[in-house]
């Protein structure tokens, strides 16, 4: 078939669908209605192809050919273990809910296109469609762990949201062997019938290999590992020192003392602050490094950096945006040491309002490296030690910490929510096994420098937005109200109420519900069911406002090195700074910024979500030295197929509704708890329990407990014990 006639083809199908005397019907049957010789049939199946992949026309639940109608709509599916899903579709904040049977070959993160049909599943509070086409596939290499049978085999895939094993026929198992942790290139996808079938491409270690776990993640999540060429080979053109002539121009700001506060591991050190105090007014330089001077638009780096968004970190391993020689190197604001940076110098009153300020390319020289538990020390614990080691910054830190409670105190009282939430550290020994799991100290040391780079970043984005020229803004929008009436639902299992109106709810709210449950036990659990139920925040161009610190302006700007956001900000301020901010270039930023922001976005969840499956899998390894032996843990989520309870050292498991074995328990979904048929017991969110470890699966990413007992029943047991 020549181009015209393929045309002229698709004209004539299109023109018998759009006539009012076609009734929907299948490929086959339209073949036979149009008498389609045999010889053409091929071409005739490639021009519907043709058709079903621009979209003019769209198959129904039962294959059938129609033309799209108003409820046709585009987006990407997010799957789930139990093999629903949900679309976001493509320019609107809406999921639409795909029932198990209506997913077709979709898969977790492919773009498809769906149609909204009538709505069975609920009732009316949110559309339901169904899967015609998947328009773009996320992924066509999976990563798994091999299950090995009689020559032929399966991948079990790390992304359980797949919805599938994927079947490896004979000769194409590049002799893996059960628990080899491998990747799968996909060549066909499945459907209601068959099972997806792939090929073996790689095979990375056996699961239980040292590092292996890791790894995988990474390359589950398409996470760039390696740097190209073209990225190593311009590091060769970049100096390991500031030159003389790099410093011409610069507000030379080196007398300034200045220190960095960061953890004590951390070798990326993109951020430096100075503080003095003159007349009742506060000087305040939050100093950040000049990456944009080494990283430049269009290079091999910055393209880099922009496909990476964000650097990556997994436990004991550092994916960088940006390659050690520049983040560890002349990008660091290392102690002693010339660097390039921008900083953002503010006068600060009483009250912590921002009175003035400038944003300046500047020199500065970092004094000292402190660390956060060095600051602790001697702001909290007045140690006399560490006070004497660093005594000619004492009086320096006393006036941060002064300052950062001005600062605290301020956003507090406009509403800004602070989500006091134990983050989980672990401990992983020379080999990557994990041996100490627990919550992440947060003390007076870390919230000075949050409290430091807010108040920067809140200045820089207030300072763009009035001068109206192109930039990314980091925006967090107010919750949908239909998840603030579930959060209500939940913790009126506490006694606790919350404004539950269709109404936009103000932070002052949430703020005034943490407050309420401050120092008691459920604490933690409220705070991550109020989290959950608040939006993500993301980047973009607009400036809309974030929810969570009730700030009107913010931005991205303290952590060039390791956010492309921030990075891509501060060639716009340079540019800006030094009046090149010209008619073409604003009209380039217009351009380029929409993806930046999505892209960023995009990178960002990429990452928390690979943190977050190698610490699921951390846990899982730790937990399963201790099998059998009991814990005290609060119930953390209740659902109809059981218990999750969540330990004190931040482990959360699984107790399945049938092996609580004293009744029979149903789901009461309005109390969100379950309840015993003959017993009347409850168990609901925020009871303590006694728990055993029953088991756990690295490769179903599970932790298995059984119920011992509650609190007091475990002390009463202990007791009847030592009597006898």
């Amino acid at each position: 078939m020549d181009p015209i006639s393929i045309e002229e083809k698709k004209e004539k199908v299109m023109a018998i669908i759009k006539s009012d005397e076609y009734k929907p019907m299948k490929a086959k049957e339209l073949a036979v209605l149009m008498n389609v010789p045999r010889e053409e049939k091929k071409d005739f199946f490639d021009v519907i192809d043709s058709l079903l992949s621009e979209g003019k026309i769209i198959e129904n639940q039962k294959k059938n050919l129609k033309l799209p109608g108003e409820n046709v709509y585009a987006g990407v599916f997010s799957g789930t273990t139990k093999g629903f899903g949900f679309v976001r579709i493509e320019g609107k904040d809406e999921d639409v809910f795909i029932p198990a049977s209506s997913v077709s070959d979709a898969h977790d993160k492919d773009r498809v296109l769906i149609e909204i049909v009538p709505n069975p599943t609920f009732q009316g509070e949110k559309r339901e469609g169904v899967v015609v086409r998947v328009l773009e596939r996320n992924d066509v290499k999976i990563v798994g762990t091999f299950i090995k049978n009689n020559g032929y085999g399966f991948v079990h895939p790390d992304n359980q949201k797949f919805g599938s094993d994927i079947f490896i026929p004979k000769g194409f198992t590049e002799h893996a062997v059960s628990g080899h942790k491998v990747i799968a290139e996909i060549t066909f996808f499945g459907s209601a019938t068959r099972k997806p079938e792939g090929h073996i491409t790689n095979i990375i270690g056996h699961i239980d290999d040292p590092g292996s776990d890791i790894i995988s993640v990474v390359r589950a999540f398409g996470i760039p590992m390696e740097f190209p060429d073209g990225v190593i080979n311009e590091l060769t053109g970049i100096p390991d020192h500031v030159l003389e002539e790099e410093k011409v121009g610069r507000e030379d700001l080196r007398d300034l003392l200045t220190v960095t506060i960061d953890g004590e591991d951390s070798k990326d050190l993109d951020d430096a602050v100075s503080l003095t105090k003159e007349n009742g007014i506060y000087n305040l330089g939050v100093h950040i490094a000049d990456v944009s001077h080494y990283v430049t638009e269009g290079s091999p780096l910055d393209k880099e950096a922009l496909k990476r968004g964000t650097s990556n970190y997994l436990i004991d391993k550092v994916i960088p945006m940006l390659p050690h020689e520049l983040s560890n190197g002349i990008c660091s604001l290392n102690a002693g040491e010339d660097r390039l940076a921008l900083s953002c110098l503010m006068k600060i009153d009483a009250k912590g309002n921002v009175i003035e300020h400038k944003i300046v390319e500047s020199l500065i020289l970092v004094d000292k490296r402190m660390s956060y538990p060095s600051v602790k020390k001697i702001i909290e614990d007045k140690d006399p030690e560490e006070t004497e080691k660093y005594k000619e910054f004492i009086d320096m830190f006393f006036l941060m910490d002064e300052l950062a409670q001005i600062l605290r105190k301020k956003r507090h009282k406009r509403g800004s929510i602070d989500f006091d939430i134990p983050e989980c550290k672990i401990k992983v020994d020379e080999k990557g096994e994990p041996v100490e799991i627990g919550p992440y100290e947060r003390n007076r040391a870390t919230m000075l420098i949050e409290d430091f780079m807010l108040i920067a970043n809140e200045t820089v984005a207030e300072d763009h937005y009035w001068q109206e020229i192109p930039f990314v803004y980091r925006t967090h929008e107010s919750p949908d109200p239909e998840k603030i009436q579930k959060l209500a639902t939940f913790i009126y299992n506490f006694g606790l109420t919350i404004k539950n109106t269709n109404e936009e709810i103000h932070p002052k709210e949430i703020q005034s519900l943490l407050s309420k449950i401050e120092g008691k036990e459920e604490e933690s659990l409220i705070q991550r069911l109020t989290l959950r139920s608040l939006k993500q925040a993301k980047y973009t161009v607009n400036c809309d406002g974030h929810f969570g610190l009730a700030a009107r302006y913010y931005c991205h700007f303290t952590s060039p090195i390791r956010r492309y956001p921030d990075l891509q900000i501060h060639r716009i301020i340079k540019k800006n700074l030094n009046g090149k901010l010209s008619p073409s270039l604003i009209k380039h930023f217009e351009k380029i910024l929409p993806d930046v922001a999505y892209l960023s976005s995009r990178y960002e969840r990429r990452a928390d979500e690979a943190e977050r499956e190698v610490e699921k899998l951390k846990k899982i390894e730790f937990m399963s030295k201790y099998i059998g032996e009991e814990f005290e843990g609060v119930i953390s989520g209740v659902t109809s197929s059981g218990l999750y309870v969540e330990l004190k050292n931040t482990v959360e498991g699984n107790i399945r509704i049938e092996n609580i074995g004293d009744d029979y328990y149903y789901f009461d979904e309005e109390h969100y708890m379950l309840v015993g048929e003959h017993t009347k017991k409850t168990y609901k969110l925020g009871q303590r329990l006694i728990i055993r470890v029953e088991g756990t699966d690295k490769l179903l990413r599970t932790i298995d407990f059984s119920i011992v007992g509650e609190p007091e029943e475990a002390v009463d047991r202990e007791n009847r014990d030592e009597e006898k």
